[in-house]
């Protein structure tokens, strides 16, 4: 059966970003070494292994005859467009990317770029973040990104100091308690 029958396009979602943050205008994409490490690792996976993987079984699912209704080569084919998406979006993420050593900041009384901050709200709730960079965020463990709300009223401040945070509920107040560098 022709291309021409069988409901197939190369361009299904291509257009589609990955759902990581875009960053702001004419800002650098800043991110720590490990950081930069563990998206060179994710590039170099996707390229010799499971890219290859997937060649190997949509090529033999091609092999077996009627395409359109053949699940291996249709979910193959998708996959496909998925990882050479994501190869894509790594590529132009590392080309751009700026490493930032945290361990190499002079101030280290200050918030910046790679510090992990202990800080309190004014219900004297804790918590403790790492600023990285965008592609690098989990919240979830605390990881926040350099652009985050947060982050943004943390960077330059001192421990010891307290800064303004505003929120959708109105404003915060947030002490700092302590700021590492590891």
């Amino acid at each position: 059966m022709s291309k021409a029958f069988v409901k197939e396009s190369d361009q299904d979602d291509d257009d589609l970003e990955p759902e990581n943050v875009s960053l702001p205008v004419g800002t650098k994409n800043y991110i720590t070494t490990q950081g930069y490490q563990r998206l060179r690792e994710e590039l170099a996976h996707l390229m010799t292994v499971e890219r290859p993987s997937v060649v190997q079984i949509v090529s033999w699912a091609a092999s077996n005859g009627d395409r359109s209704e053949n699940g291996d080569y249709l979910y193959g084919k998708k996959r496909l467009r998925e990882i050479d998406r994501r190869m894509r979006f790594l590529t132009k993420r590392l080309e751009i990317a700026e490493v930032v050593d945290p361990a190499g900041q002079p101030n280290k009384d200050q918030v910046f770029f790679g510090a992990t901050v202990l800080y309190a709200d004014k219900a004297g709730e804790e918590f403790r973040v790492t600023i990285v960079g965008v592609d690098e965020a989990e919240p979830l463990q605390g990881k926040i990104s350099w652009i985050s709300p947060v982050a943004r009223a943390l960077i330059k401040a001192r421990e010891g100091d307290t800064v303004t945070l505003r929120t959708p509920a109105g404003l915060d107040e947030l002490d700092i308690l302590e700021v590492i560098y590891l």
